[in-house]
């Protein structure tokens, strides 16, 4: 039968049969044209056959699909992509394709890992990139440094003991993102900012909901971990983003209301290109956000007896904050507040410490101490003779039993005896110290200066009732006014003067 071709604007007409397959017409097609098809690193070029708006696929029959005599048909050449490299994520163990033009080769390791963050959704302070053979790539290299070729599948590893914390984080799990937190301060703080951010770019509300009420600032840069805020030189540009940055880049319209309703210094804040959410979410073509924050940036905030633009308000808040912190570092002492690595804390130095970036999960990452603390049991000892292992609990209760049955050596009578009598002096001298110790200790305790005897002599009942107080008062003043020549009031004046 007979059928017509459309390519390019040519019309030519096939004798096929119908139990051609589309793969059989295509190579039709190839010889008749002159079509060059190749394939190659970058890409490969191929035929598509299009029948009544519907690709056909190779193994298919003409008659199958209902292709009949006189049928039109219309041919492409397609030219589809490869990604330049790939990317294995060791949290979600996907392989990610990065469809970048083959010039990203020659740029540095910081634009991939940007590309990387805006792929996956993670901060670039919580990952790294390694070679196919474990190296860690640095940001102040270029890939060709490290050998990178056109599909190089790269590894994504993150911190140890956050695999499953960034998994809560990208399903948006509040309980299991708590439960994985770590007990350290910093590096709590640090990933409460970390939930957020991913929060933020999945859109993830009662996560975000949770961070925000945890007193972690949507305008507030995400950081680095605090093993590695002691370098700031060679820290990646993208560490100074906010969650608010994250929200504009994914286009998460209520995150963006949430934000703002939580502080208006959000459409003010900036990246280190200095973007504003405005400008990102402009960017990246969200329509839906960039007509809020426009709404919201040319609002007016008023007050009873004014109202003030937006951008003014912003500006005098920031000012008020900035202020604030001022006054409070300067009532602070000199070294109470201390930024950056302090003595004691845990530095991570590029290629010389032990590397804590491996992915490792949360059990071997915290018990990995404890367990190689744990004591072994004594090898397995052979007897001699027999050549077999013998059980060092038998042995060891073997040699229990032997010590309690040794018996001392016999004593002779003569010996007994003498022994006896030796035992009974030394029992008599211990028995004559104690005595001493204890007459000693007597005269110790007795008074220096001998008391009077006591008196037997009857007294009436009255001498041992008590005196009133003004009684003694003017029995004691009259007596020392019998001494001093003063009278009593004279003395009464003296007593309360020494009493003051």
């Amino acid at each position: 039968m007979r059928i017509f071709i459309a390519f390019e604007g040519s019309f030519e007409p096939f004798d096929v049969s119908a139990d051609e397959t589309v793969e059989a017409v295509k190579l039709m097609i190839k010889d008749y044209f002159h079509i060059p098809l190749s394939e190659d690193e970058q890409g490969r070029w191929y035929l598509e056959l299009m029948y009544a708006g519907a690709a056909l696929k190779d193994s298919w029959n003409l008659a199958d699909v209902g292709i009949s005599f006189g049928s039109t048909l219309k041919c492409f050449v397609k030219e589809e992509d490869k990604p330049t490299l790939y990317v294995f994520n060791a949290v979600t163990q996907e392989t990610m394709p990065m469809m970048e033009n083959i010039s990203l080769l020659g740029k540095k390791v910081s634009d991939l890992r940007t590309l990387v963050a805006l792929r996956c959704g993670f901060p670039v302070s919580v990952f790294c990139l390694r070679t196919p053979e474990g190296l860690e790539m640095y940001d102040c290299n270029t890939l060709r440094d490290y050998q990178t070729d056109i599909g190089t599948t790269l590894r994504l590893d993150v911190w140890d003991g956050w695999k499953e914390f960034l998994m809560g984080c990208l399903l948006g799990q509040k309980l299991k993102v708590q439960r994985y937190l770590s007990t350290e301060g910093p590096v709590l703080k640090y990933q409460k900012k970390v939930a957020l951010y991913i929060a933020a770019f999945y859109g993830y509300i009662e996560l975000t909901e949770w961070a925000l009420k945890q007193g972690v600032r949507p305008e507030e840069a995400v950081g680095v971990h605090p093993c590695r805020a002691w370098c700031h030189e060679a820290l990646h540009a993208d560490v100074s983003k906010c969650p608010i940055h994250a929200a504009a880049e994914a286009g998460q319209l209520l995150i963006l209301k949430a934000f703002v309703n939580c502080s208006v210094l959000c459409l003010e804040c900036k990246n280190a290109a200095g973007q504003i959410p405005l400008t990102v979410a402009f960017k990246h073509k969200h329509k839906d956000c960039v007509l809020y924050l426009l709404s919201k940036m040319w609002s007016t905030v008023s007050f009873p007896k004014i109202s003030v633009p937006m951008r003014i308000y912003i500006k005098i808040k920031q000012w008020v904050l900035r202020a604030q912190s001022h006054n409070l570092n300067k009532s602070l002492l000199c070294g109470a507040r201390v930024f950056g690595a302090k003595v004691g804390d845990t530095v991570m130095v590029d290629g010389f410490t032990t590397p804590k970036m491996t992915s490792k999960s949360w059990n071997k990452a915290r018990y990995k101490d404890s367990q190689s603390t744990v004591g072994k049991l004594p090898p397995l000892r052979e007897d001699t003779a027999s050549r077999k292992p013998v059980n060092p609990l038998a042995i060891s209760q073997q040699d229990t039993r032997q010590q309690t049955l040794k018996l001392p050596p016999l004593v002779d009578a003569n010996t007994f005896s003498e022994l006896q009598r030796h035992q009974q002096r030394h029992q008599k001298k211990i028995t004559a110290t104690a005595r001493k110790k204890e007459k000693l200790i007597k005269n110790t305790y007795l008074p220096q200066v001998p008391l009077p005897p006591v008196s037997r002599v009857a007294h009436p009942s009255f001498y041992y009732a008590t005196p009133r107080a003004d009684f003694l008062l003017k029995s004691s003043l009259a007596c020392f006014s019998e001494h001093s020549g003063k009278t009593p009031r004279e003395n009464a004046i003296y007593c309360l003067a020494v009493a003051r």
